[in-house]
């Protein structure tokens, strides 16, 4: 679901607090009741080759792939919620989205339908719970409930998602009453702040208390019951640190490690996906206690299409390098859904399209579809199902990152298994304009053999690198395998006593940092200049610049006192998390400065610079 600063957004958090506060009616059963699915009396048993392990069957070794709701369910496209916001969201209109992946996408690895948020809510948002707290599925939007949609999911040969928000949810809490599933006598009321706190990123919960006893029992009993549905995934959304909140009654934390214990405990290997917008800052606890995480807000425009190239496509670009570092077979950086399937409805040009899908796959996040399966076009269809590049998303490697960004132009690249580079070159203006791959970025010169990735093609060989001209918002995708030596450089401290340090710049330690120091405190006209930089040839030289930086920062840079260029530095994941990029400067034959100029604004911290040798 989408950042609260967005309208339908806003729309949407208004009808959870509405459904709370105007106090409409909600389907709780008496506590004696018992759930109106399949029994909840006893707990989940699987067999030893059911259960995951650590090892190659747990979730999460790969990218996931498959479709999801909720584009759907956000979008005023014309006849897609006929009756209201949300009201896409149906076992019929499940039913066929399982159809049309299990006919023309299961054969590529798409394998997931993943229910979205709603599923427990009427059309009027009232929800349903049973007489345990725990959300049961609406009559009418699920007539046959969750379980026999999940058995039909499986019956196609395909995995079933599910949806809940964090927290226990203000209309679930039965005024402090309602039991605990499977315990003597704890209630709702034990497991909440006695103050009744909110948390998520709608405070449409009550924050649990995770170091009451009975805290744990709930999630418990929350895993197990879907796990007796048959789910084989679980978005758990409005996490925080993030969700656009902060402060201690938005640290979920623990209410996903207790998922991860509770998720344990039913010995079913069901996925953990988290949402959405994380906090960077918190990135090491999500990673050790889901299978994957949202770096960024939603996807979706919530207009009349699925998603628009500015409201938040192309803000991926941006958002998602410092994250790069932390994923890898276990868990996973979500970029959210890929909706390049139905030029009418996607929003986007074939080119934004194209780049949409390229991103995705470089940056290996999860590839699950927004789109209406049934309505695809044909290039919709080539972009999702184009082997070479669906490899690209789920063989073994790091995640791509950007190696040069100058102006709008991008470079991605990432090294393979097999010595090859993975590179996207990406044109993010408005109008049409070359972009160059230079190969010393990639760590190495001379010759480098050539594949179009997206076109099946064999380029051959090029000599330093490849330029190619792209249209506004586009994209080309290459495999590149180096025929040259590694690249020889020649290393320059930023902490050296030889450089002049000014205005605010001073030395800091710095434990991923090469000598453990870097120059940092460069802002507000700070500079940093290397004094004696010196090269045997003059020419355009494309520096490593290796820095550190919490979030995404620019800084000017300039050789022998002309201006500064104004260059953006991506996010390293921290300001103790070191990474380079590569960044042109013209030198002369001999002795040269290169200072980096904090300029009006904040910059990044420097570590070294590397100079190519020619």
């Amino acid at each position: 679901m989408r950042s609260p600063t967005r309208p339908a957004a806003r729309a949407f958090r208004s009808a959870l607090v509405l459904a709370v506060t105007a106090g409409l009616a909600v389907a709780v059963p008496t506590a004696q009741a018992a759930p109106s699915e399949a029994s909840a009396a006893s707990p989940v048993t699987t067999t030893a080759a059911d259960a995951a392990g650590p090892g190659e069957d747990s979730p999460a070794q790969k990218p996931y792939m498959g479709w999801s709701s909720w584009s759907l369910q956000t979008t005023s496209y014309p006849g897609v919620n006929p009756d209201g916001n949300y009201s896409y969201l149906t076992e019929a209109n499940v039913n066929k989205q399982t159809d049309a992946l299990a006919t023309k996408l299961k054969k590529y690895g798409y394998e997931y339908i993943n229910i979205d948020a709603g599923w427990w809510r009427g059309w009027d948002w009232t929800p349903e719970f049973d007489a345990y707290g725990r959300q049961q599925a609406d009559k009418a939007r699920f007539p046959s409930g969750m379980k026999a949609v999940a058995d039909r999911i499986h019956g196609k040969g395909l995995k079933a998602g599910i949806y809940l928000p964090v927290g226990l949810e203000k209309e679930g809490y039965g005024g402090g009453k309602l039991p605990i599933w499977n315990t003597d006598n704890c209630t709702t009321g034990d497991i909440v702040y006695s103050d009744l706190r909110t948390t998520n990123g709608w405070d449409s919960s009550y924050r649990i208390d995770f170091s009451k006893p009975c805290a744990q029992k709930y999630v418990d009993s929350q895993a197990q019951l879907l796990a007796g549905w048959g789910y084989d995934f679980l978005k758990l959304d409005g996490v925080g640190p993030g969700s656009f909140k902060s402060g201690d009654n938005y640290d979920n934390r623990a209410d996903v490690a207790a998922w991860q214990k509770a998720i344990k405990s039913t010995g079913r290997p069901i996925h953990l996906e988290i949402s959405w917008s994380l906090d960077i800052g918190y990135a090491k606890d999500w990673k050790a206690t889901s299978n994957g995480w949202r770096v960024d807000t939603d996807v979706e425009c919530y207009c009349n299409t699925l998603v628009s190239w500015e409201n938040s496509v192309e803000d991926r670009w941006r958002d998602t390098p410092g994250w790069t570092r932390y994923a890898g077979p276990g868990g996973w950086n979500d970029l959210d859904s890929i909706n390049v399937g139905s030029a009418a409805m996607s929003g986007l040009t074939r080119a934004e399209r194209q780049s949409y899908m390229t991103l995705w796959a470089i940056a290996k996040s999860p590839l699950f579809s927004g789109d209406d399966l049934t309505q695809l076009d044909d290039y919709g269809l080539s972009l999702m199902t184009n082997r070479d590049v669906l490899k690209i998303d789920q063989q073994p490697g790091k995640p791509a990152k950007p190696v040069t960004s100058v102006g709008d132009e991008q470079v991605w690249a990432s090294e393979n298994p097999d010595g090859s580079y993975t590179v996207a070159l990406f044109n993010q203006g408005d109008s049409a304009s070359p972009v160059t791959a230079d190969w010393s970025a990639l760590g190495f010169t001379g010759q480098a053999s050539v594949r179009d990735v997206w076109n099946s093609e064999n380029l051959g060989r090029y000599k330093d690198g490849i330029t190619q001209a792209l249209p506004a918002h586009g994209s080309r995708l290459f495999t590149v395998t180096p025929q040259g030596p590694a690249l020889k450089t020649t290393a320059y401290e930023a902490e050296s006593p030889d450089n002049v340090l000014t205005g605010s710049a001073s030395v800091a330690d710095c434990a991923e940092c090469s000598g453990t120091k870097k120059v940092g405190n460069l802002y507000l006209g700070g500079t940093l200049q290397f004094t004696d930089v010196v090269v045997k040839q003059a020419g355009r030289y494309l520096i490593d610049v290796a820095y550190t930086s919490g979030d995404p920062r620019s800084i000017g840079v300039s050789a022998n006192g002309k201006a500064p260029v104004m260059t953006a530095f991506p996010s390293t994941g921290g300001w103790g998390a070191a990474d380079t990029i590569s960044v042109p400067v013209t030198l002369k034959a001999g002795s040269n400065t290169v200072t980096f100029d904090s300029g009006t604004g904040y910059s990044p911290d420097i570590d070294k610079i590397d100079v190519p040798l020619r």
